[in-house]
């Protein structure tokens, strides 16, 4: 009781100051809290929709729980992110008793610890998108098939859990909600010699349960979304397009990029800070010769194997696909629990045994590292110079578009003088690695490498606080609620919103007001696809129909991100007027507000 306390103040430390601000994102996080929130206005429950839009591009389990999260607090940013900062602390829980089954209670303190305090965890869950779900559906799944293996004959209970929890997660993100488990538990088996085991697991029962639970949606939205007008209707898209042509990089449209694969590999231990030279040193400690796992093996040495090929699994197999930074997500609970039961190892090993001396390595390692992170963000804090007062962050970038459809591209923009903006977060930053790392290395220098592992963790505390300031200082670049409410301040009924391409770039404002988007030139990507069935409402403007619609008798609102929109306006040879300005985004109307002048 006592250790799961600490683990949940340490997630509540962590994930509660993030859980109202800052504001949601534009692209997936908003697209997808819309999603969530079309649920409850349209009371439809089997085909998803965004702008009013077909959205069927994802499974629902996500969008269901956070309706259900709307429908009791109300709509709101704490809504959106309340539930996947539940499931991460699930899965703490998870993670936790999976590891103390395998090593020991101290293990498993160890494993979820490592999880909670991680950086991936934290940055992929400050937006909408499942995979750390994914994480934890996989974690009970391990967990339960652990127990059978250490059964004589798995309960019936048992199996059709497994069932359940795999059709939860294929609810959750697709076919891979049910490849990854069967290959891994198939990997495993087939390595060590068990394949017969298959037979325990009641098969008939556990596919009867995982059908029960995945098929009756999927059977559903076949049926209510069937080919029609230029679709080729649900089946195709979802199954055939968003999952099989992405996995093999002919998803139409072609609208990601892919992260390279030595990035995609190294990323893992970011993920994993501060803790990956501690992994390292586990996986380090693994057999490498396969005879080894057959014929030495004791439950300790085939959980770790399974923990291993977990890992392994997820890796390769996004290693073959379109890569994005977050996808090795569902890999990390295993990744913690290999690195929790070293951690314990080494905390109960001699002062002088080679774990220790491994240890020590690894807190020389992590403190060369804080005094460099301390020296460098000193470095940036003295040289930043002083902002002009007034000045908008989104001026004091530096653009780079092309790196925009990476999950954190934007953070490329930075410059030394928007660095300014970012003082505080920087000191924290730097302040807290030099005095984490530095107590880490003195408690494992005098044998107290529990300690050690406690000030790694206070470190992570006040560093996730940072990175959630700086998200705050970039959110009116990343999202579009200033601009939302400017509208919203102004917005009577029949008026009109125009955004200067896809509804992606600025979906935040159709969360935040409920305005309906007409996208320019715009009919790509996300809502693409939707388009197409005859039920689609008609707000994709062109170039033929926004000149009529701007010179026309009803208010228009347009959102642009650059000049070229500006100019826009200007060759329309008629007024315009700046309702605002705020990170690359301009509010226009073609009527004026109070006494404006016109542009």
């Amino acid at each position: 009781m006592f250790l799961t306390g600490i683990l949940t103040l340490l997630w509540a430390l962590i994930y509660i100051p993030g859980l109202s601000s800052p504001p949601l994102l534009d692209d997936a996080d908003s697209i997808h809290a819309e999603a969530a929130k079309e649920i409850l206005l349209r009371h439809d429950f089997v085909t998803l929709h965004a702008n009013g839009i077909r959205y069927l591009d994802k499974a629902p389990l996500p969008y269901w729980i956070n309706a259900a999260s709307y429908a009791t607090f109300g709509v709101s940013e704490f809504s959106v992110r309340l539930p996947l900062s539940l499931s991460v602390l699930i899965l703490v829980f998870v993670v936790f008793r999976l590891g103390r089954e395998i090593a020991g209670e101290e293990a498993g303190f160890f494993s979820a610890m490592v999880l909670v305090t991680s950086i991936g965890p934290y940055l992929y869950t400050r937006f909408f998108i499942p995979d750390i779900v994914v994480g934890l559906w996989l974690a009970i799944s391990v967990h339960l098939f652990l127990r059978s293996l250490r059964a004589e004959r798995p309960s019936l209970l048992l199996c059709i859990s497994l069932g359940a929890v795999t059709g939860l997660n294929v609810l959750t993100k697709g076919l891979i909600g049910a490849v990854f488990p069967i290959a891994i538990f198939g990997i495993y088996l087939l390595w060590t010699g068990n394949l017969r085991h298959l037979l325990k697991m009641r098969p008939f029962s556990t596919l009867a349960a995982f059908l029960a639970v995945a098929a009756p949606w999927h059977i559903l939205a076949t049926l209510r979304n069937p080919p029609q007008g230029e679709s080729k209707g649900f089946f195709w898209f979802y199954f055939i397009n968003e999952q099989v042509n992405r996995y093999l990089n002919r998803r139409i449209p072609h609208d990601y990029d892919r992260v390279p694969l030595l990035l995609f590999w190294g990323l893992l231990l970011l993920w994993l800070f501060p803790w990956s030279p501690f992994l390292i040193s586990g996986l380090r400690q693994l057999p490498v010769r396969w005879r080894q796992w057959r014929v030495r093996m004791d439950d300790e040495d085939r959980a770790v194997l399974l923990l291993v090929v977990w890992a392994l699994v997820v890796v390769v197999f996004f290693s073959f696909s379109t890569r994005q930074e977050y996808y090795v997500l569902p890999s990390l609970p295993a990744l913690a629990i290999l690195c929790g039961i070293w951690l314990s190892k080494e905390a109960s090993s001699p002062a002088d045994s080679r774990l220790r001396r491994l240890g020590r390595r690894c807190s020389i390692v992590l403190l060369s590292l804080g005094i460099l992170i301390l020296l460098v963000t000193t470095g940036i804090i003295i040289a930043s110079p002083p902002l002009p007062p007034g000045v908008d962050f989104a001026d004091l970038l530096k653009q780079h578009p092309e790196l925009y459809k990476l999950s954190l591209g934007h953070f490329f923009d930075l410059t030394l003088t928007a660095m300014t903006a970012l003082r505080l977060p920087l000191a924290l930053t730097g302040g807290s690695f030099l005095l984490g790392t530095g107590f880490n290395w003195w408690f494992r220098r005098h044998s107290r490498p529990r300690n050690g592992n406690l000030a790694l963790a206070a470190m992570m505390v006040v560093l996730l606080f940072a990175v959630h300031l700086a998200l705050g200082t970039f959110s009116p670049v990343l999202g579009s609620k200033p601009v939302a409410l400017a509208i919203q301040r102004e917005h009577r009924p029949g008026d009109v919103v125009v955004i200067d391409g896809e509804y992606s770039k600025a979906s935040s404002v159709n969360f935040y007001t409920g305005f309906q988007l007409h996208p320019l030139n715009g009919r790509i990507n996300g809502l693409w696809y939707g388009s197409l069935f005859p039920d689609a409402p008609p707000i994709f403007e062109d170039d033929a129909s926004f000149p009529r619609l701007w010179l026309g008798p009803q208010r228009v609102f347009f959102l642009t991100f650059n000049e070229k929109g500006v100019e826009r306006l200007r060759a329309l040879k008629a007024p315009y007027y700046e309702i605002m300005h705020s990170g690359y985004k301009t509010v226009f109307s073609n009527r004026p507000v109070a006494s404006q002048p016109p542009q």
